[in-house]
This record gives C-alpha cells, structure tokens and sequence, in this order.
C-alpha cells in the first residue's frame, strides 16, 4: 500500500539509533504516522522539524502497519520562526493540539486552515486571531463546534458580547448581563459583524474563550492537560498585553 501526500509535521521522536518517528497532519489522510530511515542524520534532521510543510510518501505491506515514510521539503517554516519566540509558540503549539484529531480521519479543511495561518506567520498584526480561529476550527473538527452567529436567548445578531461556558453558543448584551460574571468575552473579531480591527487584548480573550472550551470538552474528559506549547504562546501574548499598558 502507498500513497502521496502533503503534510505539516506535527511530533518526530527517535526510534532505535539512527530512525525516527514522524507523526504528520496530511490534508487527504489526516493525522498519520511513518517510520523516517536514517530520520536522525544530518542530513534529514533540518526537514524534519515540527511545523515544516513537506511532501510524504508513505508505504507499507498493510493499511494498518507503521509504515515507511519518505520526505521532501516543501517549506521550512521551523527556520522562518526560529528567531522569533511568538511565532514559534504560535507554531508549535499548533502542531501540539493538531495531535488531538483522531489518527487517520482526513480534516482537510483543517488542513487547508492550517496552511493559511501559517502563510502569516511573519505578520505579528495578523497571524495571532488567525490562531484563535484556527483553534475554533479544530473544535468544530473535533465535534464541539462553537455557535456564535446568534444571541442564545433572543436569536438576535446584535450587540453580542458573551458566550455560554455551557452552550458555546453567543449571548447578547442585555440577555447576558445579569449573568455577565458567568459569562465568557466574546471580542469583537469573532462577532457577526467582524469588527476590522484586532487588539492584542481580543485577541487574548479569544484564547481565552477557546482554551475553556478546548479544556472542558477536549482534554479534561480524555485526562489530558494543555499542551505546554499552548500555554507558553497564552503566556507570550498575556505578556505583549501588559506591555502594550504600560
């Protein structure tokens, strides 16, 4: 059995002495593992570097063995950021929830999310509420997809401003404001009207809003914590927020 594909890397560990294992996120066959030959030379050590874009062939006798995987790179977006702290939190802590999805099940519009985000990657104005969207996608893959088009309690689209920590769904201002202390931010960027115009505090409480959601109905019912490249990437921005007061 063989196929190609393209993929973002996700993990890569080290298997005997010389080998490592890839885990990738394929647009056509999802989160998927390979057994790299020779993974830990100097040759291949620089392709294979959590958040590069790379061409996978992957081959095995049956559909359901490791498999042997072969990679060329297409884009080396490890290099791009490795100089830039932000960007790589943003990278890699990407490349840690993606391992959330299921092994195998294609997301290609995940995928498809995925390489969007990190075409801006170099834009520090841009890329950090494309994060929180992507992080909305994912749940949404995940099968715990946020509904924020509408007020919960009045169907209306305006003045939406919260978000039900039990529902995911959008609460506007006065349904919500004598319950505004239970409530979650919803910042204006992810509102109906999508507001041009991203602070660094919408985006933090963007990150807030999706790391609830991703603790309770994702990681919390599989005994799982926040990966700590999303923690540190929260902590970098909660830093740039505090900055931009001063």
């Amino acid at each position: 059995m063989e196929w190609t594909d393209e993929a973002l890397i996700l993990s890569v560990r080290a298997h005997g002495e010389t080998a490592s294992i890839v885990e990738l996120f394929t647009r056509d066959h999802g989160r998927h593992l390979g057994l790299v030959h020779g993974g830990r030379s100097r040759k291949k050590r620089p392709v294979l570097q959590i958040g590069n874009h790379v061409e996978a062939t992957w081959k095995a006798r049956l559909a359901d063995q490791l498999g042997q995987v072969n990679l060329e790179l297409r884009r080396g977006y490890a290099a791009q950021v490795i100089d830039d702290a932000f960007a790589l939190a943003g990278l890699t802590s990407m490349a840690a929830l993606a391992r959330l999805l299921p092994e195998r099940d294609p997301h290609g519009a995940l995928f498809e999310i995925s390489m969007f985000l990190l075409s801006f990657l170099d834009d520090a104005d841009v890329w950090p509420a494309l994060y929180v969207r992507w992080e909305i996608a994912l749940l949404e893959e995940l099968g715990y997809g946020l509904d924020l088009s509408a007020c919960a309690a009045t169907g209306t689209q305006d003045a939406l401003l919260y978000v039900s920590p039990k529902s995911g769904r959008a609460v506007s201002a006065p349904a919500g404001e004598p319950y505004a202390d239970k409530l979650l931010n919803l910042p204006p960027f992810l509102r109906p009207e999508r507001n041009a115009h991203t602070g660094v505090h919408d985006t933090i409480a963007g990150l807030a809003l999706t790391e609830h959601f991703l603790q309770t109905r994702v990681l919390l019912p599989r005994e799982q914590s926040m990966p700590e490249a999303r923690r540190r990437l929260a902590e970098l921005l909660r830093r740039t927020g505090s900055a931009a007061n001063d």
